[in-house]
């Protein structure tokens, strides 16, 4: 029977239940939903905030996804009608999203009614509008006043006219990326993707679009192994006369010199005029936001003429509005921008457009470090090109998987069914469950965190294509990765070389963080070292800094020419390193990153183990007389042996699978040739047409190696 008191808390309980379920917002309005990739406290996020602040329809939830992972959520969401209602990005992914189901088609064009109809027209898929445009974005030339005093009118005016201060370049220009070379391709009329979908640049004219910025990189007009970043540093600290980047630079300029704008003049070696690729901004609906006209109606605030003078004031962008805002008539800012997106190619809406890019920045680097000559690089490109896009494997029949993965499931059954007999007949049982009481919540986390998701990779990896186009290949990706791609097993990108470069990577790694990380730790556990509590912080430093801050701030030191790391070397007369564009210099890098990231856990697993070293037991080997030495090899590294072993089979696993220090010091070059297992899998993913099936299949394969690693490595630390 159920006391009164205890019928009273229920019934309280049932209450305060209906009365939170009633009050939910599942019962209430549902507010709008937008996502954007602004970032945060910059001027087109502040634009927004002031936007959306004055939208009379109702609230909205805003939430700011980064830019890296953005398509890859709104991929994940917006297909199983989660995501937002709105979405505000670039024009250039239409294609990719109308495959996916994640983008619906207005209802109506009247949002559209005062907007520039090229504008309209980029965002216009297979005569469909599927979104509203906002502003547009382009490239353009910043001019330092004081060294560029007259608008060049062609580029080789520029290099001729310009006054750069002393050690500086002439332009600063992200020469190893494709979106930054689009104006010279174009000056050579080259295009980046053909009108049937054919990888466009590997074209003499092309090849010397490459060519022309080679040179000027070997004369020092323009930067070697310049990043966007780069650019903004250089003509913000005055070090470059003049510099190619679009409206978002001019937030990233801290205290620059005194600067204008104007579009990138023509080439006069070709005399066609340099065109950027344009992108379009534009607010998209999903399936979910379409179906409300609450959303219907925010999309055409987001493009009217109120929220257009705060785009142009506040956010600096040039609006597609027919009529020019107020501030674009009168910023000179903005109205050179405006004539430089007049003069702009706009950006190709195909899917296949998403794939030039990787391809070409290795092109671009190889040839701007003298590893091939242009034609050489770009007929690789192309074959890369040509080799992601290829045919998805053929549909097989899913029956016989199926059916081998019910008799696997059944034979665990049994045997578990056999052992739950025996633990029953013994008494077992009984006497274990108040064990079980205490790791249940640890057992329902472990499957619903880790093995859930390895499941649903391995399910993964039998399947290609996307959507409603998604098929069972089986195990079609499994054996296209064992194969090489059907090109040499140990070429550049197979799976093999990877491999080879991943276990060379983790096998240096983790032996010189033993060596490090074991002799510091021996240091610091000396009772006569005076200050060792200080040098206890100052090493764990290292390890207590986001590996990714690290691995940017090594990047920026391995820098050629502005990198602190040549400075120093410099200094002992040691010529400038390239450090990027060797494989020796390269790995060497990424070393050397990770070893200042991953000794300091060894450091401490030192000092640690070291407390377990009796002393007693130290003080009768030095009474038989054995030397420092010999207490060390013969007594203390055998009894610290049974707690370094499981470190160093964790620090082999993170090591591994270390993707921040591989993606972001390295970036894979040259040539993708010190990319690991695990960022060539995430290549495959994010970077080459969404190709998750085939990304699984390398997360499987990294999984069994791991698995089958460790356990080896467990078996030979027992033994």
């Amino acid at each position: 029977m159920i006391s009164s008191e205890a019928r009273r808390r229920l019934a309280a309980c049932v209450a305060l239940l209906a009365a939170w379920l009633l009050s939910s917002p599942a019962s209430a309005a549902r507010p709008l939903v937008l996502w954007h990739a602004y970032r945060e406290g910059g001027a087109e996020q502040r634009a927004l905030s002031a936007i959306l602040s004055r939208f009379p329809g109702g609230q909205i939830e805003v939430l700011a996804v980064p830019f890296e992972g953005y398509a890859t959520k709104l991929h994940a969401a917006v297909p199983r009608g989660d995501g937002p209602d709105v979405f505000i990005d670039a024009h250039e992914r239409i294609g990719d999203f109308v495959a996916r189901g994640i983008v619906a088609e207005l209802p109506s064009p009247e949002p559209c009614a005062s907007l520039a109809e090229s504008a309209v027209r980029a965002v216009t898929w297979e005569g469909k509008l599927v979104g509203v445009p906002l502003s547009q974005k382009t490239l353009a030339l910043y001019l330092n006043t004081a060294q560029v005093p007259d608008d060049p009118p062609d580029l080789e005016a520029l290099f001729e006219r310009a006054r750069p201060a002393p050690g500086g370049v002439i332009l600063a220009h992200a020469s190893g990326s494709a979106y930054a070379h689009a104006p010279f391709a174009a000056a050579f009329g080259a295009v980046f993707l053909g009108p049937d979908d054919t990888f466009g640049l590997a074209t003499p004219e092309g090849a010397s679009s490459i060519e022309l910025v080679a040179a000027l990189t070997r004369r020092g007009l323009v930067p070697e192994d310049a990043t966007p970043s780069l650019v903004s540093e250089l003509f913000g600290s005055g070090k470059a006369s003049a510099a190619i980047g679009g409206p978002w630079m001019a937030g990233d300029l801290r205290a620059p010199p005194p600067y204008r704008v104007v579009p990138l003049p023509r080439l006069r070696a070709t005399g066609r005029p340099m065109r950027p690729l344009l992108t379009v901004e534009a607010a998209f609906l999903t399936p979910r936001g379409r179906d409300g006209g609450a959303a219907v109606a925010l999309v055409t605030w987001l493009a009217s003429e109120q929220a257009a003078e705060l785009r142009a004031r506040v956010g600096r962008t040039v609006t597609t509005r027919a009529t020019p805002t107020s501030a674009e008539r009168t910023d000179p800012f903005l109205l050179a921008f405006a004539r430089a997106a007049a003069e702009a190619e706009p950006m190709p809406s195909r899917p296949a457009m998403r794939l030039v890019f990787e391809p070409t920045d290795r092109a671009l680097r190889k040839v701007l470090r003298g590893d091939a000559s242009a034609r050489d690089a770009l007929a690789e490109a192309a074959h890369r090109f040509d080799d992601v896009r290829r045919p998805l494997p053929p549909r097989v029949d899913a029956t016989p998987y199926v059916a081998l993965v019910g008799v696997v499931l059944l034979g665990l059954s049994a045997v578990a069914a056999r052992r739950a007999r025996e633990a029953v007949a013994t008494g077992a049982l009984r006497r274990s469950l108040p064990a079980y009481g205490y790791v249940a919540f640890a057992a329902v986390a472990v499957l619903v965190l880790v093995v859930a998701p390895l499941v649903a990779g391995a399910a993964t990896s039998f399947f290609a294509g996307r959507g409603d186009d998604a098929r069972f290949v089986g195990l079609a990706h499994y054996v296209t990765i064992l194969t090489a791609r059907g090109g040499a097993l140990l070429g550049t990108g197979s799976f093999y070389l990877v491999l080879l470069v991943t276990v060379l990577w983790t096998a240096a790694n983790i032996t010189l963080h033993v060596l490090l990380g074991g002799a510091l730790g021996l240091l610091l556990s000396r009772r006569d070292l005076r200050g060792k509590a200080i040098y206890r912080v100052l090493l764990i430093v290292p390890w207590a800094v986001p590996s990714y801050v690290t691995a940017l701030a090594w990047k920026g030191m391995f820098h050629r020419q502005m990198g602190a790391v040549n400075a120093l070397l410099a200094l002992v007369g040691v010529e400038p390193v390239s450090w990027f564009s060797r494989f020796s210099t390269a790995f060497s890098a990424n070393l050397l990153t990770n070893v200042w990231l991953g000794f300091p856990f060894f450091v401490v697993v030192m000092m640690g183990a070291l407390t377990s070293v009796p002393d007693d037991v130290l003080e009768a080997a030095m009474v038989d007389g054995a030397t420092r030495l010999e207490r060390l090899l013969r007594v203390t590294l055998p009894m610290v042996r049974p707690v370094l072993a499981p470190a160093v089979a964790l620090g082999a696993v993170w090591t591994f699978n270390m993707f921040n220090v591989v993606f972001l010091v390295s970036s894979g070059d040259p040539d993708g040739t010190t990319d690991i297992l695990v960022s060539e899998a995430y290549r495959w993913a994010f970077a080459r047409e969404a190709q998750l099936g085939y990304a699984a299949a390398y997360s499987v394969l990294i999984f069994a190696l791991l698995f089958v690693g460790s356990r080896a490595l467990e078996r030979r630390s027992a033994s």
